[in-house]
């Protein structure tokens, strides 16, 4: 790999960046990118469903340990799809010393993702992580690694830890990762580890050790990752508010706009001389996604861009094809609007959510939906009473959430962000044969702007037709 590409696909949300994605944007010479975020449960939801297109049966044959996948395949598998009103079954949760099973459903499953995302051609693919959600970052990177993938890109946090696994996993030796646990002593045992070779038979051959990409929302996160971390960080991505998902806070936390939005200002701008004289690749994140924006920042002296919104609405991405067509028909008749909730995100940080009638973006549906935990991707780990580690998630029933030592002002305008994200792929739990989780998008600013990627009197449009309306200026000599 010595070259750079000039578009970075984002990897959005859980499943929104799935495979289908990031092989067309791979295939044409950009960077392709799944996303890493709750593949464990998004594969067993795809089994229960009954595979379709058999895309999932053609990643556990390709999986070089079928000892490891095939009992997970017998368990989960359905032939022609589980009922309507049937619940799924859910993945086992992944802790600090998580069970085997839900080990070997994060190695396989991500595993899976980038196998069939490097399908039918020989360019870089890459993979998205939130550096939050650290228990599944031993054996999903591994498994990864195990494909074949090229980028490691990883935002929401300081992955200060993540080069050093990558150069680890190279030769299949175990790594350890520092669980972030609120209240934990310097004596207490927070280290979550991982062996490949507690799963693996024989001598195998040395992986591949992908290039690692931070996400960084300011100069001082950028110097602190260049800086600090264990091992090579191969290029950044300046992300600024403008893009979809979690935002980075900003500097003054007491400042919103009369709907309740945070304010950004001066003080959260990135210094792009700056960044420039740290000396490694970057590339421009939020609000790029537009013609024209290539250009600029190649001539701000960055490698190229990433971008997520234009993606997230193409045909190939994993964002249900209901509310992929309404939201584009929002954004024709210039009625998108996408909403930065402060409270929103048990993580606590501010997340873009696009208001569209029947999802939890609208108050009569968050209201109605029973307060559930059940997957917990995004739940806080802390030191209990006994000494042991217990979770808790400030979206989980008020009463739980407070007998764990939750404080009541944490859990208020809270969402389960986790039920809703498999909603927007299609994969809703349905519970009592007759709820079905709602679900809740998000998507960057430049949502209104989608329709111009659309040609004369079409009302959908693919990965192809936004490469080249960002490449088109760049290509022209503009």
């Amino acid at each position: 790999m010595d070259t750079y590409p000039l578009i970075i696909q984002g990897g959005m949300g859980a499943g929104i960046s799935n495979w289908q994605l990031a092989q067309s944007v791979s295939r044409l010479g950009q960077l392709g990118v799944v996303s890493g975020t709750a593949l464990d449960q998004i594969l067993v939801r795809r089994l229960q469903d009954g595979d379709p297109g058999g895309h999932m049966r053609r990643g556990f044959d390709a999986f070089p340990m079928p000892f490891l996948s095939e009992p997970l395949w017998a368990k989960y598998f359905i032939p022609g799809g589980k009922a309507a009103t049937a619940p799924y079954r859910t993945a086992p949760k992944l802790m600090k010393d998580s069970p085997t099973e839900a080990t070997l459903l994060c190695m396989i499953s991500n595993f899976i993702e980038v196998f069939l995302a490097r399908g039918g051609h020989d360019n870089p693919v890459g993979i998205n992580y939130l550096e939050k959600i650290q228990t599944a970052h031993l054996p999903s990177i591994f498994g990864a690694m195990l494909a074949g993938v090229s980028y490691i890109i990883m935002g929401a946090g300081i992955p200060l830890k993540i080069p050093g696994v990558l150069d680890l996993f190279v030769n299949h030796c175990a790594a350890e990762y520092a669980l972030h646990v609120t209240g934990a002593l310097d004596t207490d045992d927070t280290t979550i580890r991982f062996n490949p070779r507690d799963f693996i038979k024989g001598e195998p051959a040395s992986l591949l050790r992908p290039r690692f990409l931070a996400i960084v929302s300011s100069n001082t996160l950028a110097t602190t990752m260049l800086r600090k971390a264990n091992g090579t960080v191969d290029g950044l991505v300046i992300e600024a508010p403008e893009a979809g998902g979690h935002n980075a806070p900003p500097r003054s936390r007491s400042n919103f706009s009369e709907a309740g939005e945070p304010i950004y200002g001066e003080r959260d701008a990135v210094d792009f001389a700056k960044i420039r004289d740290l000396g490694v690749p970057f590339w421009l994140a939020g609000g790029y996604g537009r013609p024209g924006k290539l250009q600029e920042a190649l001539e701000l002296g960055a490698s190229g861009i990433q971008v997520g919104t234009a993606f997230e609405f193409a045909d190939e991405s994993g964002l249900s094809s209901t509310f992929k067509q309404a939201l584009i028909d929002k954004a024709m008749h210039g009625d998108s609007h996408i909403f930065t909730d402060p409270v929103a995100s048990p993580t606590g940080f501010p997340f873009k959510v696009a208001q569209l009638e029947g999802t939890a973006s609208d108050l009569d549906v968050y209201v109605d939906r029973p307060r559930i935990c059940d997957l917990g991707f995004l739940r806080e780990f802390y030191r209990a009473a006994d000494g042991s580690i217990g979770n808790r998630c400030s979206a989980e029933p008020l009463s739980v959430y407070l007998s764990k030592g939750g404080n009541a002002a944490d859990a208020a305008g809270r969402k389960c962000l986790c039920n809703c994200l498999l909603a927007n792929i299609g994969h809703p739990q349905v519970r009592s044969g007759h709820h079905v989780e709602p679900a809740m998008i998000t998507a960057g600013n430049d949502i209104g702007l989608i329709p111009q990627f659309l040609s004369a009197g079409a009302s959908s449009y693919s990965a192809a037709d936004v490469i080249e309306r960002l490449l088109e200026p760049v290509m022209s000599g503009a």
